[in-house]
């Protein structure tokens, strides 16, 4: 029962999706570990098998639903990866003949989902996020994928009037929230069907859990993405989401100290002459900063900016000592890599992604700029 409507982000996030209280039994239950369930006479429970549904998921559910659209009646589905969420939404909703639009520069595994979209007779028009270059190719579209801010270049586009120019042409939309978690952006409050988010970043903030979800108001909608949930089997496991739970207790207070860090970061970076490219939708130098206000609650803790080749981006990782070079984003350990490494991503060999945690902001900051006085030498 959500008992936090009127309530601030902090204490929402500490009590969303908890059960009415019973005594002597725990605040939050924990792992439900089965495969089945006892089923005298007809099946007409809630919890029948473990693929199909499990309590532990349900107190995870509506906890992000909360999250999602406070005070309001959405549902939300989680799964065992931000790809089985997307894959969920894009593959539940498009037949053959249909024609989707993805942004061109999203994330990096959209276009292997666009390869196979394409060999089941699906067509995919692909747009840069920026300047809202998506409106182009909307003509006919079955359904529209958003990712603002946009991974890695953090472009971002006015979700509000995406949606409504879709909507129009009979198109549903979908948001990927990865990056700006509900605590920065509510895409279902800007008028997107579908809310998406990889939950192994921000979400749950640990680098520790492999998840996804996905939220809607339209219950068919919902039932739609859960039907195929149920047919992949692309369920997580009642450990994962009940540890996903958990770190849903500090998610305000993680997401806060990111964004300071990351804003504090950006500003540092914008006065190093070997620096460009500088993206963070927060600085009020950035081209996206008067959509990001009047779009976003919180601008994320993600900043990226191209060094002079890949050396130099290589030399800089090597002399960071409180940030990790590894890949994925939002954790409470600030991690930063030169996303070049891996191809797919039209980006400068020397560009770097980097993700600000949870560190005291003065000894991150200082030790980003001693690494890049030492990539210099």
């Amino acid at each position: 029962m959500n008992r936090t409507t009127d309530a601030g982000d902090g204490t929402r996030a500490v009590r969303a999706g908890l059960p009415e209280p019973v005594k002597y039994e725990p605040t939050l239950p924990g792992p439900v570990f089965a495969a089945h369930f006892h089923l005298p006479g007809e099946p007409t429970g809630p919890y029948t098998y473990g693929r199909d549904t499990n309590p532990t998921w349900t107190h995870l559910e509506r906890a992000i639903g909360e999250l999602e659209a406070p005070g309001e009646s959405v549902e939300t589905v989680v799964f065992a990866s931000g790809m089985a969420a997307i894959s969920a939404v894009l593959f539940s909703r498009l037949r053959a003949g249909d024609t989707v639009v993805l942004p061109g520069d999203g994330y990096q595994a959209l276009p292997l989902i666009a390869e196979q979209l394409d060999a089941y007779g699906i067509e995919v028009r692909t747009a840069p996020t920026g300047g809202d270059a998506q409106l182009s190719v909307l003509r006919g579209a079955r359904l529209l994928w958003i990712e603002s801010p946009s991974n890695p270049g953090l472009d971002v586009c006015d979700i509000r009037r995406l949606v409504d120019a879709a909507h129009a042409e009979g198109a549903l939309v979908a948001v990927d929230n990865t990056l700006a978690t509900p605590l920065g952006q509510r895409p279902l409050e800007l008028g997107a069907d579908f809310s998406v988010a990889s939950d192994t970043k921000g979400m749950t903030g640990h680098g520790d859990i492999l998840l996804g979800h996905v939220t809607c108001r339209d219950a068919s909608l919902a039932a739609d993405v859960r039907r195929w949930r149920k047919m992949a089997g692309a369920i997580p496991g009642p450990m994962e989401a009940w540890l996903a739970h958990r770190s849903l207790a500090t998610i305000q207070l993680r997401i806060e100290r990111q964004c300071v860090n990351a804003l504090a970061l950006a500003q540092a970076l914008g006065g190093r002459g070997e620096v460009t490219g500088l993206r963070y939708p927060g600085l009020p130098t950035d081209p996206s900063y008067p959509l990001a206000t009047r779009q976003m609650r919180r601008y994320g803790g993600v900043v990226s900016f191209t060094l002079p080749d890949r050396a130099h981006a290589e030399r800089f990782l090597d002399a960071l000592r409180l940030v990790d070079d590894a890949t994925s984003f939002g954790g409470v350990r600030s991690s930063a890599e030169r996303r070049g490494r891996w191809g797919g991503d039209a980006v400068p060999e020397g560009f770097i992604r980097l993700s600000a945690g949870v560190e005291d902001t003065d000894d991150l900051v200082a030790d980003v700029l001693r690494a890049l006085d030492g990539a210099a030498r």
